[in-house]
């Protein structure tokens, strides 16, 4: 498996893997698939700032990870929140976890200290829609709890709790340099 960073011509291939966590889960909350434009504008606005990155193997995308701000003010610049999402037929395959790792690197080396991870939890027991494997998957790479909202969000004629988990990779300094944009860093290997 290699991880290499993503492109606008991943769109389409990241959209198929994307689209079913939409369509059939609460993992996100968005509502309607967005459209093959929409995802590379995304992408490109990502890639400025932050890593976007794919998990491919044999020319398959199995994968993706990127981050984006935690908040827009610049006192945050250091805390990012994280999203990452592996095909269905790739799941417990250590797809996720090499993405993980791979970003984590990627982070450490811009000189981002904080990873954030808003979670959907179940309000109560799991559902066919939304367990709570994520917020494990966390936890097991070193994610602690740091809080939980109580029915925040509405999908499927439901209401769902968000956890917010966060893993601190650096020092905090009184004297902290700023960030590198991801856009700047040219030899990253993964």
């Amino acid at each position: 498996m290699q991880i290499r960073r993503a492109t606008e011509n991943d769109a389409e291939a990241l959209l198929k893997i994307y689209a079913p966590y939409v369509e059939h889960t609460a993992i996100t909350f968005e509502y309607e698939v967005p459209s093959v434009e929409e995802f590379r504008s995304r992408i490109r606005h990502t890639l400025e700032k932050y890593p976007y990155l794919v998990a491919e193997e044999d020319g398959e995308l199995l994968g993706y990870a990127y981050v984006g701000p935690f908040h827009d003010r610049p006192a945050y610049d250091w805390a990012v929140e994280t999203s990452i999402y592996v095909d269905e037929r790739k799941i417990h395959k250590g797809v996720g976890g090499k993405l993980h790792d791979a970003l984590e690197q990627v982070l450490k080396t811009q000189g981002i200290l904080n990873m954030n991870a808003c979670i959907a939890w179940p309000d109560g027991e799991e559902d066919e829609t939304l367990t709570k494997n994520s917020g494990e998957f966390h936890a097991h790479l070193g994610y602690r709890m740091v809080g939980e909202f109580q029915k925040c969000g509405y999908k499927f004629h439901r209401w769902y709790n968000m956890i917010w988990m966060e893993k601190i990779i650096g020092e905090h300094a009184d004297e902290q340099p700023s960030p590198i944009p991801f856009s700047q860093l040219e030899d990253i290997h993964f």
